[in-house]
């Protein structure tokens, strides 16, 4: 890996607190490389080999089964994917692909273990990323399994417009057959859910959303922080 690469990575909560000979000992196995648009990075099953880190671009997290796919997450830099899999040494449990032109760092598996093993600031960062992963699962879950296909996606517009400046207007951060898949429903169903939210003020042209009365959709949306906020 370049050095200069160096204080991007150093930068991540995962590797800000551990020895600087740790660093060094992970870096030195560690390589970058560029991937073109839709670039299968990882498969589901395959061994944990590397641990990836998002250096620019935009990673899709999916899985398929049974003929059907869903989109899992989406990783954008500066950060860590399927860390989990790399510390337990265990096969990938999802497939990862580039959405974008994206610039991936690869640091092999066995060498963070070993520095898990050895360095105990670097290994309290791993319990402190994985117990934030495993909290985000279950707001997602709690999302999936408390609302309705209408009430996910008035939150979902609700998180999206304030990420994107507060404005009535903006646009999604991606077409809208990965937002269906996001929010477990079909495209149909998002079409439809689309319309159900015209009269709390939501137009829709494409993929650029305008909302013109925020305190009318967030009355039938009842977004909780203990759901809707990935900060906590």
């Amino acid at each position: 890996m370049p050095e200069s690469d160096y204080p991007d990575v150093r930068s991540l909560h995962l590797f800000h607190d551990m020895a600087d000979e740790s660093f060094t000992a992970l870096m030195r196995g560690a390589y970058v490389q560029n991937f073109p648009p839709q670039i299968e990075l990882i498969t589901e099953g395959d061994p944990s080999d590397f641990l990836h880190i998002v250096l620019s671009g935009t990673v899709d997290l999916f899985s398929q089964w049974n003929g059907r796919e869903t989109s899992m997450a989406t990783v954008r830099p500066i950060s860590t994917f399927i860390l989990a899999a790399t510390i337990r040494d265990a096969p990938y449990l999802m497939s990862a692909r580039t959405l974008e032109k994206s610039r991936i760092a690869l640091i092999p598996s066995q060498d963070v273990r070993a520095v898990f093993d050895a360095d105990g600031a670097f290994a309290r960062a791993i319990v402190t990323e994985l117990a934030q992963c495993y909290r985000s699962v279950i707001k997602a879950q709690k999302d999936l399994k408390l609302r309705t296909s209408l009430e996910r996606l008035a939150n979902y517009l609700l998180r999206q417009q304030k990420n994107a400046g507060g404005g009535e207007d903006f646009v999604l951060d991606y077409e809208k057959r990965r937002v269906a898949s996001v929010l477990g429903m079909t495209p149909e169903n998002l079409s439809r859910a689309f319309k159900g939210l015209q009269p709390y003020g939501v137009t829709v042209s494409g993929t650029r959303i305008r909302i013109t009365d925020r305190a009318d959709l967030e009355r039938f949306a009842k977004p909780n922080r203990l759901i809707d906020d990935y900060t906590t």
